[in-house]
């Protein structure tokens, strides 16, 4: 068998390195594009745009299916998707999120902060239980835990199991996870998603106030 002359294999590792950069790229970028659509578009537009950004995100999990981190923006894009849709045309898609959610996982369930276990346990609560969907609240309960475990900190962490509390009658421990949400340290380059994100955490924080 002939060896590979180095510049060769110079040119493999280069081209290699170059294409495990743009993984990080193109996380930023679907980041990005969902930010706008949530929080930026017309809610007529937001299912179509959806639509069209989770072809994408398969596009990039297909070119590195070894990564969490392109998946678990496959998910909460498809989650995304399926939110807008509504109803039980949406069902589909927040099995296939879950099943995305889950692959994630297995990959590397600390990617993105452990955003794959939060994401995951917002379809547990949020999805109908059985016989419609897999809704379990229980289940819910410990994968966002997990989350918080991770991303004690984090602002989506923090807000998630707020929400959560406060849907499963526990107004006053859900004041706690949203005021942490509302404290939770800026992050670089999500300043669109951080300030929709406070300013959800704001109307539940009244309602838990009100519930308690």
């Amino acid at each position: 068998m002939k060896k590979m002359p180095l510049a060769l294999l110079a040119a493999i590792a280069l081209t290699s390195l170059a294409r495990a950069g743009t993984v990080e790229e193109d996380v930023v970028q679907l980041q990005h594009d969902w930010e706008v659509i949530r929080y930026q578009t017309p809610a007529s537009e937001r299912e179509k745009r959806f639509e069209a950004l989770a072809a994408r995100a398969h596009q990039i999990v297909e070119a590195q299916p070894q990564r969490a981190e392109p998946l678990v923006w496959e998910g909460i894009i498809v989650s995304s998707w399926a939110g807008e849709k509504g109803g039980l045309g949406a069902l589909g898609l927040v099995k296939r999120a879950k099943a995305i959610y889950e692959s994630a996982i297995q990959i590397d369930g600390k990617a993105l902060d452990g955003s794959a276990y939060n994401s995951l346990g917002v379809l547990y609560y949020k999805v109908p239980g059985w016989p419609v969907g897999f809704g379990d609240k229980k289940r819910a309960r410990e994968l966002l835990e997990q989350a918080l475990a991770l991303n004690p900190k984090g602002i989506d962490p923090n807000f998630f199991y707020g929400e959560y509390l406060l849907e499963t009658g526990q107004a006053a421990d859900a004041v706690t996870y949203l005021e942490r949400a509302l404290q939770a340290p800026a992050r670089p380059g999500r300043h669109v998603a951080d300030t929709g994100r406070r300013e959800e955490a704001r109307t539940l924080l009244e309602k838990a106030r009100s519930s308690r």
